[in-house]
């Protein structure tokens, strides 16, 4: 019997009939600025439709870590599409960006249309969240490199900045305001100490609250900018915080020569990470190092409009709280 590719592994009909069967969900995603049909090798945006003075295109590509271990062991694979779109969003929005495009990268060891279904599925419904364009990606079966029902993501977002109103640390003085913008649990950083607190079956069991998406900051915080830097820098910089948490992710929001303060107690921390702190017997700073503490955005913020800025936050549907200032110092984060 001669070799060919399906016998190899790799089934080029089955995939094609799972790209036929995802176009609906991409088509649902779609921004006026995309160009349909006019090449079969790369996606088309017109940036000429977009009205930014200084544009700045501005990029970032992620995955969702071994948060995937717990949808295939669950057989939940519908949320952490959303994770993967989050991840690159949010981290887009930190310039003050608007996301346009996002693009998905889908590794398996076999092609399971329903289970990459519930996948993009999840992507679709996160692009429609950040109001980007779910415009492309790859599918690669490879039966080689991951076994049967095992699969990867990875995804990357293209956005847009006017250059003079990008925000960063640049923005940020002594005396500023830091803002904490409620998370939705977990998000999708930590998993690796998290399946070591708790078993295969406690997962399984709670799979449900373990699996739930990573939030989409995209419309409250573009909202917010709209409102309060529309003349000037009331929002200064942002920070998801992801993986390295607040020790990190956070300080990339600080000047040198000043240092961000946190107070811990400042918000309620959910009851999730109050368990695995107990249960693992993890040290407070490495639970601020790993996890999200409740906080999935840091915003920076001018001290005379912060009450002004958390009201915003809340009318825009995400619970925000006054968590540290910005004072002098050696640079970086302390927890306090």
């Amino acid at each position: 019997m001669s070799l060919n590719y399906k016998r190899a592994g790799v089934d080029i009909e089955k995939a094609n009939l799972f790209v036929d069967g995802i176009k609906e969900m991409i088509l649902k995603s779609q921004r006026p600025e995309v160009l349909g049909a006019i090449g079969g090798f790369g996606a088309f945006f017109d940036l000429a439709r977009m009205k930014y003075k200084n544009p700045v295109l501005v990029s970032s590509c992620d995955g969702v870590g071994t948060k995937l271990k717990v949808a295939i062991a669950s057989k939940i694979h519908h949320t952490v599409g959303i994770d993967l779109v989050a991840m690159s969003v949010n981290d887009v929005l930190c310039s003050g960006a608007e996301p346009l495009f996002f693009l998905d990268y889908i590794a398996t060891g076999k092609i399971e249309p329903s289970v990459l279904k519930d996948v993009v599925r999840g992507i679709a419904d996160g692009c429609r969240q950040a109001r980007c364009a779910l415009v492309g990606g790859e599918t690669a079966e490879m039966p080689g490199m991951y076994k049967s029902g095992d699969y990867d993501l990875a995804g990357f977002c293209v956005g847009i900045a006017d250059k003079n109103k990008i925000l960063g640390s640049h923005r940020v003085a002594l005396g500023d305001a830091v803002i904490g913008l409620e998370s939705s649990g977990l998000h999708s950083n930590g998993f690796s100490l998290v399946r070591k607190v708790f078993t295969p079956l406690e997962l399984k069991a709670r799979a449900p609250e373990f699996l739930r998406p990573t939030r989409i900051y995209v419309h409250p915080v573009l909202s917010v900018l709209k409102k309060f830097n529309s003349s000037g820098f009331n929002v200064k910089a942002l920070a998801h915080i992801t993986g390295g948490a607040f020790y990190d992710k956070a300080s990339r929001a600080v000047p040198s020569k000043t240092t961000m303060i946190i107070y811990k107690n400042a918000w309620v921390r959910p009851p999730i990470f109050e368990e695995l702190q107990h249960s693992g017997k993890i040290e407070d700073k490495e639970m601020f190092r790993t996890f999200n503490m409740g906080i999935g955005m840091v915003v920076v913020v001018k001290d005379a409009v912060k009450m002004d800025i958390v009201r915003a936050f809340s009318r825009h549907g995400v619970k925000a709280f006054l968590i540290g200032e910005i004072v002098s110092g050696v640079g970086g984060v302390a927890v306090v």
